[in-house]
């Protein structure tokens, strides 16, 4: 008797078969719908006790970064990433791209500190600090729930937008967006710059107006297009968390022992045979999420830690008469009842790391001047004689002017007595800020200076106008007696 294998069903079974192995849930992605298409998130608005705070830190951070790019600090900008000129000025100092150690540093610092962050709060920085998250829900989603007629509770509207509302709503937000546009860019050219540009006609500066309008144009898509879809797709922060995150990292979850198992408030189904949970499964945490998914199904890649669910659900809570916390922050070891703390080895080693990538910082960068002067010796023979006899070295010095003023530099050979030296180029002794030159000097000594080693040590010392000097020690050279 010969056993039934799958190839023995009917095509009508076997279709059926193959229809139930393809057909997916309502929402395959939190934007993407069954059918493939763009699912357009509205979020309600929860106005809890998180809401409010975020809307503090979310007004203070939009005014702290529309002025962060005018600050200066002795004369200089806060900060600057020039990277046309290839100057980083930070905090007042400027980095050039001879600085690789100190650029080098400062990266590793930047990862380890978003790392560090991440390991003990989570992904607060995407919920509370991001200006993607900044600007997407305290100043666009406000925007949009005033043209829909949603303020204060937000949500799918009850009637359609009309055009002249539609056509109103994209003014607005190319405005906000070109202001928004022409920030971003004075972090990378300058206010000075900047503000050049926006007096000027699109023709005396083509390539700057096609500069601005094209970051206008990726603000108005980013915000009035892709929106959430920067967070899910586009930024990889959120991939990261996996390794980034252990299981005592401050998240925002939901207490499973707690709220299941749920179901509607009823005094049928929340008897002593059949307990409920506390989740009553209003799905309110799902209504406000900015980013559509559902927070009771545990940490997801989503989630970006912007508390609204926590307010949505207390308000619930308040109202049915239980405690307040059923989605709270939280970590993945406490929700199983584990011991949790901050003190684990994550903890103790980053900081570790970053204090000595601090004090290597701090070491290098102590040992910077407002220029840079290095000592270069010239092609040819190492020595050569004077009519009178006298000993001749030619050497070249790299001159770097760091400051952001115009300098102007003197060279002298203090050490030993008796030198002489002549700049064969002065030109390359005055620097503008940033530049570069490389001066060839002559220096003279007598024959008698030379040990029988055939070679002297000697300082030349450079000044700038300022008062900065630097000593740079070097080896003349000559015949041996």
């Amino acid at each position: 008797m010969s056993t039934p294998t799958q190839l023995d069903e009917t095509p009508a079974a076997e279709s059926s078969r193959s229809a139930s192995l393809l057909d997916s849930p309502d929402h395959v992605l939190s934007t993407l719908e069954k059918d493939g298409s763009r699912r357009w998130l509205r979020p309600s608005l929860s106005t809890g006790v998180h809401w409010y705070r975020r809307r503090i830190v979310a007004y203070a951070l939009i005014a702290f970064f529309v002025t962060l790019p005018h600050l200066r600090l002795g004369g200089k900008p806060l900060i600057l990433l020039d990277i046309t000129s290839r100057q980083f000025t930070i905090l007042g100092h400027t980095f050039l791209p001879t600085d690789t150690p100190l650029l080098a540093l400062g990266m590793v610092g930047v990862f380890l500190s978003i790392v560090f962050l991440t390991t003990l709060s989570g992904r607060v920085w995407c919920g509370w600090g991001c200006p993607q998250t900044v600007y997407m829900e305290f100043l666009f989603r406000p925007i949009d729930r005033w043209f829909e007629g949603t303020v204060g509770r937000g949500g799918i509207p009850s009637k359609k937008m009309s055009a002249t509302m539609q056509a109103l709503r994209i003014v607005v937000y190319a405005v906000l967006s070109a202001g928004l546009a022409h920030t971003f860019l004075a972090y990378f050219v300058g206010t000075d710059k900047l503000a050049l540009w926006i007096r000027s006609t699109p023709t005396e500066h083509p390539l700057a107006f096609l500069v601005m309008f094209g970051t206008t144009a990726a603000m108005m898509f980013d915000f009035l297009f892709f929106r959430e879809q920067t967070c899910l797709i586009a930024c990889p922060y959120g991939r990261f968390q996996s390794v980034m995150l252990d299981r005592r990292s401050l998240i925002v979850g939901y207490d499973y022992n707690r709220g299941e198992p749920r179901g509607k408030l009823t005094k049928k189904n929340n008897t002593e045979e059949s307990p409920k949970g506390d989740c009553v499964a209003c799905n309110r945490c799902v209504a406000v999420c900015p980013t559509g998914i559902d927070i009771r199904g545990g940490l997801q890649m989503e989630c970006i830690n912007c508390t609204q669910c926590i307010d949505a659900c207390n308000e619930v809570m308040v109202k049915i008469g239980r405690p307040q916390g059923l989605i709270r922050y939280t970590s993945q070891d406490e929700l199983e009842k584990k011991p949790s703390g901050l003190l684990r080895a994550r903890t103790v080693l980053y900081p570790i790391l970053l204090t000595a990538i601090g004090i290597a910082f701090l070491a290098i960068l102590s040992t910077k001047y407002s220029f840079d002067a290095r000592l270069l010796r010239a092609g040819g023979l190492p020595y050569s004689r004077g009519p009178a006899g006298e000993l001749r070295n030619s050497l070249r010095v790299r001159l770097v002017n760091r400051s952001s003023e115009t300098q102007t530099y003197t060279i002298t050979a203090p050490i030993p007595d008796g030198l002489k030296i002549q700049v064969v180029d002065i030109s390359g002794l005055t620097l503008d800020s940033g530049a570069t030159s490389v001066v060839p000097v002559m220096i003279e000594l007598p024959s008698g200076l030379i040990a029988r080693t055939g070679r002297i040590d000697a300082v030349l010392e450079i000044n700038d106008r300022s008062g900065n000097t630097r000593k740079l020690p070097y080896q003349l050279l000559g015949p041996k007696s």
